[in-house]
């Protein structure tokens, strides 16, 4: 932070944000990173690149945050809800083929708790049908499908650095990845207000000017220079993310009378300990476990509500049950995850959940 403010340069695009856009593409291998003020810009900027006309569609889960859905709706698309599989939130690949119309142009899986989608059927499915896929890995920073990161595997991929994330850019943040040539020279000017100011500085042109459309979605060198204090020490925050995860694992699966269940781990996916969550059998249930841990002084909340049923989108909708993400609305738990929190603080969470 000293070495940013005292550089002369606060604006983006500076030391820090190249040292932070390096780290990414040399440590996971991804094609093309632009450092975004949140991922929710990262969200926007993939779908201003997907060049999407009004009445396209776009498949997204509905049991997600908002800004996945958002980004596409304000280029005009129209989202269609996708639901989540029976034992895991994330969005169900197999039932992406019954989705798809001839207005289908991207598919937006959501790698919720840091936890891969089946990104093997959905590269299948969008390959077959010519569908661009953007992850949305918001959650999903240093875990990976099959051996390969996320984030890296989709024609474009999204993270967030927002505070509640396993790093963060000093509160808010996110990352843009492009793995598709297509995209690379577009998204630095939509990174850089619609201007070709990148292509400048490295002695391309000789001046620049406006040339597409874009934003300002460049963060501050203050904001890269709190990344990569977070980058610097990333395998110890994951770590001990990790230990906490773990520990929750063992004691609230040794529960005879439980009335939850576990976190589901498919066999493709790692862990990156980005959230610990339980599925309780009820609303009621949840709601009474949630009023216990408070009582202790413990703050564990209830995640998303389902989007296709949130009173924005709601008559938008075509009406279609999606009872699993309905069912991860009304029943899912996140307990408390963060790299402060100790393994007496878990123990002490576990025995009251166990009564």
């Amino acid at each position: 932070m000293y070495q940013a403010v005292f550089s002369g340069k606060l604006s983006g695009n500076g030391m820090f944000t190249k040292k932070c856009q390096n780290f990414f593409q040399e440590r996971y291998g991804f094609k093309k990173c632009l450092l975004t003020t949140s991922g929710t810009d990262a969200l926007e900027m993939a779908a201003m690149l997907c060049n999407l006309k009004p009445g396209d569609e776009v498949i997204v889960p509905s049991y997600t945050f908002v800004s996945t859905a958002l980004a596409f709706l304000r280029e005009g698309a129209k989202i269609i809800f996708a639901d989540s599989q029976e034992h895991n939130p994330n969005l169900d690949a197999d039932q992406l083929e019954f989705l798809i119309t001839p207005k289908t142009k991207v598919i937006v899986p959501v790698h919720y708790a840091g936890v891969a989608c089946d990104m093997d059927k959905i590269m299948d499915v969008a390959n077959r049908h010519n569908i661009l896929v953007v992850e949305d890995a918001a959650q999903a920073i240093d875990s990976y499908y099959k051996g390969r990161p996320l984030g890296s595997i989709g024609h474009l991929g999204a993270f967030s650095f927002h505070e509640t994330k396993n790093i963060t850019a000093g509160g808010e943040g996110g990352l843009l990845v492009i793995n598709d040539d297509r995209f690379i020279r577009r998204s630095e000017i939509l990174w850089e207000k619609g201007t070709n100011r990148t292509e400048y500085f490295r002695g391309e042109v000789n001046k620049y000017g406006w040339v597409d459309m874009g934003s300002s979605f460049l963060p501050a060198e203050i904001n890269a220079a709190f990344l990569w204090a977070q980058l610097e020490h990333l395998d110890e925050i994951q770590n001990k993310r990790k230990q906490l995860w773990n520990k929750y694992y063992e004691l609230l699966s040794n529960n005879h009378s439980a009335n939850y269940t576990l976190p589901e781990l498919p066999d493709y996916a790692t862990n990156n300990a980005h959230m610990f969550y339980l599925v309780f059998n009820s609303l009621e249930e949840r709601t009474q476990m949630i009023q216990k841990l408070k009582d202790a002084g413990y703050l564990a909340v209830f995640h998303y509500l389902s989007l296709h049923s949130s009173p924005y989108y709601k008559d938008k909708h075509n009406g279609c049950s999606l009872s699993n993400c309905d069912r991860f609305a009304d029943c899912l738990l996140r307990l408390p995850m963060f790299y402060e929190l100790t393994i007496e603080d878990v123990e002490k969470i576990c025995s009251i959940i166990k009564g």
